[in-house]
């Protein structure tokens, strides 16, 4: 005990620790950005959606790789943007990272095209990468190993936070403003966190960097693109039996269990595979992946519901979500305390739990169905997101040495942002299908040419049912029960997956141990004696 305590209190440089909160303000600020730029998107779809000169006229292949393109630059990169910071300066990185991010946001606003579009998103995520990862990884050098449980929780509530002001942001910027606003308004939020970053922030490396790993970002990029891009390709055919699909989606598992194999074998991986072989590391990191495949597929499906179904605006579908963000932003602080009480297992299992009931809910909304219900659905969900997040993310970042933060901080993002990117893909691919399923024999009325085109979602059935006029109206009713009928059908999946997830941490996360339930009953008696 003698030799491990002073250490422990000298760690932190006194005055960086007298700042501690302050430079959390700033990360925080700079986690805002990167994904309020998600949420934000979310909102706009609808209207992107939409012809010129009011939106770009996107496919909704088009809007799913709008976002993926984002999603998976930063997935791809972040391996190596973790390294770097830990090699070069993690404070460095994230006033490139910013800097890059808000010129991609002023280029993606200027776009002209869903082309242009997909590439300065790509853009935004190669900022995003070199920014994310330093945030926690600066966190867990700032504060003490005592603090940083609290100091988690609040960055993760951050998530919250932002996924809050995102739709309101560009529902209030959509009613006022083009649809690029959503992505101009980024500029000044990244000017702003750039000089209070440069003025408090400290920086910080690690004293003994791995070299870089190019084969290794290079395969993963790869394998990933390829796999969501086979995955968004079988959506759009309404076939995953078609061979391109088939052939896609192999190849991307192929290339990434190769990148499995390379990184196990190099001597300078980007990211060190032994890490996986702790289980209770694994089912942490599969448990974040999972509610962000929930929270994203989610968020993707619902704004068309609440837009095209149910009529509200970007900036009341904004409002509608605010349960969503504020039981992340209520519960995520407090959620160490439910751990220190039952345990990460049991937290986590029942977050899981409840974000699969969630799920399963929305296979009762209707056209008719009160608001209200939505309402609960969504902060209940937001709830055992919150109860997952904070704990798996302490679990993540205390496993391996305060050094390698970058790492694994860049790790929970990757597999954070992939399990975004396949909620998407996958549960916006079921939908697609489905909907094209249940749309196809009510097409009658659509000329020949643009069949194909109007059942590829039931934003393109009611564009088509638009200009054909007053006969399109018969067209309006069935789009919506088929549009229904596919949400039903893919939330029950997405229920399905998160079931999978309660097991997997269920099985592999730790309980308490038997030294905790000893001090909290030594502490219980204490109590009790005084």
């Amino acid at each position: 005990m003698t030799t491990s305590a002073p250490p422990a209190e000298r760690r932190v440089p006194e005055a960086v620790h007298r700042r501690r909160w302050a430079i959390l303000g700033v990360l925080m600020l700079s986690l805002l950005i990167v994904v309020l730029d998600n949420s934000i998107l979310n909102v706009a779809i609808k209207t992107i959606s939409t012809p010129a000169p009011t939106g770009l006229g996107a496919t909704q292949s088009e809007l799913e790789w709008a976002i993926n393109a984002y999603t998976l630059v930063f997935a791809g990169l972040l391996f190596t943007a973790g390294l770097l910071g830990d090699r070069l300066g993690r404070k460095k990185m994230l006033l490139a990272g910013l800097a890059v991010f808000g010129i991609g946001s002023a280029l993606a606003a200027e776009s002209g095209s869903p082309v242009q579009l997909i590439v300065f998103r790509a853009v935004m995520g190669l900022g995003a990468a070199f920014v994310m990862p330093a945030t926690l990884a600066v966190l867990m050098n700032v504060f003490e190993r005592d603090e940083q449980p609290k100091a988690i929780g609040i960055w993760a509530g951050g998530v919250g936070l932002a996924i809050a002001i995102g739709p309101i942001t560009g529902g209030v910027l959509l009613d006022h403003f083009w649809w690029g606003s959503v992505f101009l308004i980024n500029v000044p939020i990244v000017a702003l966190a750039l000089v209070l970053m440069f003025w408090l922030v400290p920086d910080s490396r690690d004293p003994n960097p791995g070299r870089l790993d190019p084969v290794g970002v290079v395969l993963s990029v790869i394998g990933l693109v390829l796999l969501v891009y086979g995955i968004i390709k079988g959506g759009q055919l309404a076939d995953f039996t078609d061979g391109t699909v088939l052939a896609t989606i192999a190849a991307g598992l192929a290339v990434l269990a190769f990148f499995v194999v390379y990184e196990k074998r190099s001597d300078h991986p980007s990211i060190d595979v032994t890490y996986f072989q702790n289980k209770v590391f694994s089912a942490a990191i599969a448990a974040i992946a999972l509610v962000f495949f929930a929270l994203m597929g989610v968020t993707f499906f619902s704004v068309f519901y609440t837009q095209s179904v149910r009529g509200y605006s970007p900036l009341q579908t904004g409002l509608l979500m605010l349960p969503l963000a504020a039981a992340q932003i209520i519960f995520a602080p407090r959620a160490r305390l439910v751990v220190d009480r039952i345990g990460n297992k049991a937290t986590c299992t029942a977050g899981l739990l409840i974000i699969a009931a969630m799920l399963a809910a929305f296979a009762v909304l209707d056209t008719d169905t009160p608001i209200w219900l939505l309402e609960v659905i969504f902060f209940l969900m937001g709830t055992g997101m919150a109860h997952i997040m904070t704990p798996t993310s302490v679990v993540i970042m205390q496993a391996l040495p305060r050094e390698k933060a970058g790492s694994a901080s860049a790790l929970s993002n990757t597999f954070r942002q992939v399990g975004g990117a396949l909620g998407i893909a996958v549960l916006g691919s079921v939908l697609s299908t489905s909907y094209r399923t249940g749309i196809e024999d009510k097409l009658s009325l659509v000329p020949a040419g643009l069949r194909h085109t109007a059942g590829e979602s039931i934003e393109a059935t009611l564009g088509v049912a638009d200009r054909l006029g007053p006969q399109g109206k018969a067209l309006v009713t069935p789009a919506n029960d088929a549009f229904l009928h596919a949400m039903h059908v893919t939330a029950l999946c997405g229920a399905g997956v998160a079931i999978i997830g309660a097991l997997v941490v269920a099985v592999f996360l730790p309980g308490r141990s038997a030294e905790e339930r000893a001090g909290e009953e030594e502490a219980e008696l204490v109590t009790a004696d005084h």
